[in-house]
């Protein structure tokens, strides 16, 4: 800072998924767009600790504070002031934190199989129909309300999703981010609102989870300790994102029109579009479709579909095999390969757990009647024809079923880079596909951030716009062509 001009404000996003996490800087103007500095990345994974799948969550939240850290001295160097800091996760988890406001255990991973002999306790206590009827959640043996049934004990306890759990351990207050809250079982898809009637059928306290708050709203400032350790600002703010990563994501889609599809690709995909109100009809029950809330009380209804999560293990798989061909030359050498050849349900529970993840793909394929080759391009070419496939049955389900027509489809997060997934996806649905930016998910955090501090102004139409301006995008027509998107 120079002149005693006052610093220039800017946003730190905490985005963290299943397999790595970031810390970074976000940069906003009305005129400029927005833009992402990568300040410090760090590896996640889960953890086999006291007989379970577990995040090492004490090891992340040290990698979030030195990330921090070195955010507030990269600000400084430029004469630019951290306003505040949003945080994204993947959803579903929990850490239980107990009165003293300590962390009692690791979190469980959702990978973890514990919930799944919950699942019909649960259906007895409330039927799937009324649970859907109420929540609009998709069925997922590891959603929190199956993992809350596994708990042994919650007296005393209060459950905080990850992204709420960091937030606590920052500011020392206790809320639940309401994008984060609807992928519980336990919010209310209407009134947008614990479902209180859920929580007694099933036996939970009341408050096991702290009150609500919406993206956009305040959670607190750091504490002093949170202070001293990272050398922010006194006045910093924790501020409320769409916590679930998904929901900042998809507020991040550069879209110019309103009927539009998203795939937010990465670990997982979800696949879906953006409604104003939940679709809750038996239809979209049976056919697993979920209503999640997103940014500005919009509806997220998609349904999960396998991701680059397959593609990841098979690669860990032939590292440790000693097979270490990058992830370039593997796509070339998939692409290489005709169309036409056998695929397998990617979203199938069989490739939820880590390892061995080439011989599971082999052997459901061997269970269509088809036959895989050993070689690791027909692997990965067999994982990308079968998301394609999945996206593209996804899709047309979700316009009849939401009574929506779309025009285009955006792929954004880590999948957007993959130009032979992206050229399947558009031959499969048919529609042109749009690509990038790949890091939606921060971009969606610091927008809402900017909003809330009055740096920019205006609802999602206006964030995408800015988004749209500042990304270079790539377009997919089906058949085959590729051409590039002005920025």
């Amino acid at each position: 800072m120079s002149n005693g001009s006052p610093a220039r404000p800017v946003f730190a996003a905490v985005d963290i998924g299943a397999s790595s996490g970031r810390v970074m800087l976000g940069r906003v103007s009305p005129e400029s767009g927005v833009s992402l500095e990568t300040i410090h990345r760090f590896p996640n994974g889960v953890v086999e600790l006291d007989g379970g799948l577990r995040w090492d969550f004490d090891a992340l939240f040290a990698e979030v504070l030195k990330g921090l850290t070195a955010a507030a001295a990269v600000a400084r160097g430029n004469g630019e002031r951290i306003v505040s800091i949003g945080i994204d996760t993947w959803a579903v988890d929990y850490g239980l934190v107990n009165d003293a406001g300590e962390l009692t255990a690791q979190p469980y991973s959702y990978r973890d199989e514990r919930s799944r002999a919950t699942v019909e306790r649960v259906h007895a206590a409330i039927s799937p129909e009324k649970l859907y009827a109420t929540t609009g959640l998709q069925y997922l043996q590891f959603n929190t309300l199956y993992q809350l049934a596994c708990e042994p004990t919650l007296e005393g306890r209060q459950a905080l999703l990850i992204p709420d759990l960091i937030a606590f351990l920052l500011t020392g207050e206790r809320r639940t981010e309401a994008t984060n809250a609807s992928t519980t079982g336990l919010f209310d898809a209407v009134a947008g609102e614990w479902a209180t009637q859920f929580l007694d059928a099933l036996g939970l306290p009341k408050d096991i989870f702290p009150p609500l708050i919406q993206p956009g709203e305040t959670v607190g400032t750091l504490l002093p300790g949170i202070l001293e350790k990272t050398g922010l600002p006194a006045d910093t703010r924790v501020v409320a994102v769409g916590s679930h990563d998904t929901a900042s994501a998809v507020a991040a889609v550069p879209a110019e029109q309103k009927d539009f599809a998203y795939i937010s690709s990465g670990t997982w995909s979800l696949v879906g579009v953006e409604l104003d109100s939940p679709v809750l009809s038996e239809a979209s029950r049976k056919a697993n479709f979920t209503n999640e809330r997103g940014v500005d009380g919009t509806i997220r209804y998609l349904r999960n579909v396998g991701g680059l999560w397959l593609l990841s293990e098979c690669q860990r798989a032939w590292a440790a095999q000693g097979f270490n061909q990058s992830l370039t030359s593997l796509l070339d050498a998939a692409s290489a390969l005709p169309s036409g050849g056998p695929r397998i349900n990617a979203d199938d529970p069989a490739f939820t757990a880590p390892d061995n993840m080439p011989d599971r793909i082999r052997a459901a394929v061997r269970n269509t009647g088809a036959v895989l080759a050993d070689r690791p391009a027909a692997v990965v070419r067999c994982i990308m024809d079968s998301l394609a496939a999945g996206y593209a049955r996804t899709l047309a389900d979700a316009e009849r079923l939401a009574g929506r027509s779309v025009d285009v489809v955006h792929i954004v997060g880590g999948g957007s880079q993959n130009r032979l997934l992206c050229q399947l996806t558009a031959d499969a649905t048919g529609k042109p596909v749009v690509a990038g930016p790949v890091e939606a998910t921060a971009l969606g955090n610091v927008l809402v951030q900017a909003r809330a501090a009055g740096v920019v102004e205006g609802g999602l139409p206006e964030l995408r716009a800015l988004v749209a301006a500042g990304t270079n995008l790539e377009r997919y027509e089906p058949a085959q062509t590729v051409s590039a998107v002005p920025s």
